[in-house]
């Protein structure tokens, strides 16, 4: 497979700063599965072109994580790997280009972050989709595009035309920007993965996507394909994407903002506060703690002199940390709040003992069948003294004027309950576990559907 970037941004060796190689000279960089070779077929003031041709070793391919079972037996010695660009192709340009790719450069600083005009071209580029979705996933970034579509075989041209193209695509751009959209989108067009994708991938989405994913018309469909459509951690991803306050709930708050009126989540935290510091607790869990926002009011409360905060997103927590301050914290401060990685589904000793945990909004993402173990890891291991826990209450939907009928109130919700749902599982749990169950409406309430959100106080 090979790509090619050139410019005619003046003078245009300035490529070879960028991409920290020497036009100079041809470099061979081993990858898992083969070598990359880097050179320049052209390097002078008008133009530079920048070539890598990544050289994939079949056997290599076999033998290492490449090869997957299939029903054709032969597939992993018959495929289009060694030649078509793929997740391969994102691993070339991690490992040969890092500094280009994070936009690094210590001798053309302000360049490596300034538009100038490229042109690049991949050579096999499979589009699972057509040329249709080419148009898709790179005309709402802006870039011109040209593709070529190749024959399955000239030599029986009936066989008709296979998903091979050859793709130009031209943009006036920082050249961080080019490669971190071919890193994201080649995969994405392949629609497959040579490699396990776990957790980790979330993160590496989520960063490399950052100031145009969350924008992009075709977001969920890229989320889909790049996490090699592993249904849970794409619905855990765009929920990073789309932040909890775009919920449909706080549209109708919105518009009470002139008159100061708390949103709907301002009062789940407030209230879920208030019974925290009502209880006497002095150390607390926020399991699921998002972006911070409880342990904010938390914190500034001298009572609670322990403070945990538990969240399977590496992003909520960044931003939970710089929404505290946490490095600016003064000593003292900062030994009464621990942010943690880990999800609610393990049972973890770390967070048993604890007088309080508040779990706001959290269930309602979860798919039942994971509920048991999120029972376990809360009442039977970790069991506090006192449990918050607050879910939508699905009846209060109707007064969502923008909701349509039979959707949820966010896009990650894998189900919203009904009171009495609420209420017949919180009963279950309490039995099951040694609790009392008080469950409390949360919101202003409608005689008929009640309060738009619910809240279930178990205490032992």
């Amino acid at each position: 497979m090979l790509l090619t970037i050139s410019t005619t941004h003046s003078p245009a060796t300035d490529l070879g700063f960028l991409l920290h190689k020497n036009p100079a000279k041809v470099q061979s960089f081993s990858l898992p599965v083969g070598h990359a070779h880097v050179f320049y077929p052209r390097a002078d003031a008008e133009q530079c072109t920048f070539a890598m041709m990544i050289e994939v070793d079949p056997v290599a391919l076999v033998r290492g994580s490449g090869g997957e079972r299939s029903d054709f037996s032969l597939r992993q010695y018959v495929n289009d790997r060694p030649y078509a660009a793929s997740s391969f192709f994102s691993v070339a340009l991690s490992k040969v280009l890092s500094s280009a790719l994070a936009g690094k450069s210590s001798t053309h600083d302000e360049l490596s972050n300034s538009p100038i005009p490229l042109e690049a071209t991949i050579s096999v580029l499979p589009c699972r989709g057509g040329e249709k979705l080419l148009h898709e996933l790179f005309a709402p970034l802006g870039y011109e595009i040209s593709a070529v579509r190749h024959t399955l075989d000239d030599t029986f041209p009936d066989w008709g035309e296979s998903s091979y193209f050859t793709v130009s695509l031209r943009h006036c751009i920082p050249l961080k920007d080019l490669l971190t959209h071919l890193y994201v989108l080649v995969p994405v067009l392949d629609n497959d993965k040579h490699y396990w994708v776990g957790s980790d991938e979330v993160d590496k989405l989520l960063r490399r996507g950052a100031g145009w994913l969350d924008t992009h018309p075709a977001r969920e469909m890229i989320t889909l394909r790049y996490l090699k459509h592993q249904r849970s951690l794409v619905r855990f991803a765009l929920s990073r994407l789309i932040p909890e306050e775009e919920d449909i709930e706080d549209e109708e708050s919105e518009s009470l903002a002139e008159e100061k009126v708390p949103t709907l989540h301002e009062e789940r935290i407030s209230a879920v506060f208030d019974l925290l510091k009502a209880s006497g607790a002095s150390r607390v869990l926020d399991l699921g703690c998002g972006e911070g926002r409880l342990l904010k009011l938390l914190l500034k409360d001298k009572q609670f002199e322990e403070i945990v905060g538990v969240d399977v997103s590496i992003r909520a927590l960044e931003i939970a940390s710089s929404r505290l301050h946490f490095e600016k914290l003064p000593d003292k401060v900062r030994k009464r709040i621990t942010l943690r990685h880990g999800s609610l589904l393990y049972c973890d000793r770390k967070l048993e003992g604890f007088d309080a945990a508040a779990v706001v909004e959290v269930i309602e993402h979860l798919d039942p069948p994971r509920l048991n173990s999120f029972e376990r890891t809360v009442f039977e291991f970790a069991k506090p003294k006192l449990v918050v826990i607050t879910t939508p209450n699905v009846e209060y939907n109707v007064k969502f004027e923008n909701l349509a009928v039979g959707n949820f109130r966010h896009g990650d919700h894998r189900f919203e309950w009904s009171r009495a749902e609420f209420l017949a599982w919180g009963t279950a749990v309490a039995e099951r576990y040694g609790y009392a169950l008080e469950v409390l409406p949360l919101g202003p309430e409608d005689e008929v559907v009640g309060a738009p959100s619910q809240m279930g106080v178990f205490r032992r």
